[in-house]
């Protein structure tokens, strides 16, 4: 029997059952991919992220409770937490080698701020069987890795309810569906949605900013903003458009640490 250590970190907020949850598993070397699944699907959360020490860095993984992620903000953002206040890491900056190459974290007072990849959308053609989901149509449709949608204000992203039956006729694996819209007292919100997930609403999605941070630069002529996601638990992001990189800071809280055990 394997005794392992097991954290869950809300991330993108300064409060308890805010923001997105993630579990946060350290190791010491990389265990079967179909036992890392079956571990994320018994904790039940939106990401699991897995870490084993390389060097001074460290390899990253992230798993929903259907597949292993490309990009995962919030749970990095987790697991830079993790490293920071409960296993005592001594730097201010940590890197991640991941599948979207290096990713650095940089940690001032309690902010964490992710380097990532920009991902700027481009103008898309929206499937039928997306338009067909949604009660009221956005007014652009672009793409990266997921589908992002702009509406007019914000109080179209709090109303939009699409219907799960009919989107999850369709997998758009690894990627989801972006709503976006300029905030009213924030630059921009946006929510995120995934068919065929066992959570439909993802509460706080750090890397489908890769997508909103340079189109809302380009829109607002901002370099830094603020940002909301509508989620019922709220995410709380500050973004700053770097060219071919993006970086998103916020904050994250500690619920629980404990173990678990595997044969």
């Amino acid at each position: 029997m394997k005794k392992i250590e097991l954290y869950q970190i809300d991330a993108f907020t300064d409060q308890l059952f805010g923001g997105n949850p993630a579990c946060v598993v350290p190791l010491e070397s990389w265990l079967p991919d179909s036992l890392l699944l079956k571990i994320t699907n018994e904790n039940a959360v939106p990401e699991t992220a897995f870490f084993v020490p390389e060097g001074e860095a460290f390899s990253l993984r992230w798993f929903t409770p259907e597949h292993e992620m490309d990009l995962c903000g919030h749970a990095t953002l987790a697991t830079a937490h993790v490293l920071k206040t409960l296993l005592n890491y001594p730097n201010d900056k940590i890197i991640f080698n991941s599948k979207s190459g290096p990713l650095e974290v940089k940690i001032v007072d309690e902010q964490y701020t992710l380097n990532f990849p920009s991902r700027k959308p481009e103008p898309a053609v929206l499937p039928e069987i997306i338009s067909k989901s949604l009660n009221k149509q956005p007014k652009e449709v672009l793409k990266s890795r997921d589908y992002m949608l702009v509406y007019d204000n914000e109080q179209d992203i709090r109303d939009l309810v699409p219907d799960r039956e009919i989107l999850n006729q369709i997998n758009l694996e690894p990627g989801g569906i972006i709503i976006t819209a300029k905030g009213d007292k924030v630059d921009f919100v946006s929510r995120f949605f995934v068919p065929q997930a066992s959570i439909f609403e993802d509460p706080v999605t750090g890397s489908a900013h890769c997508s909103l941070i340079p189109y809302w630069a380009e829109k607002l002529a901002k370099t830094e903003m603020s940002a909301l996601q509508l989620s019922d638990r709220i995410g709380k992001l500050q973004c700053i458009n770097a060219g071919d990189r993006v970086l998103i800071s916020g904050t994250a809280k500690t619920y629980s640490a404990g173990f678990f055990f595997i044969d």
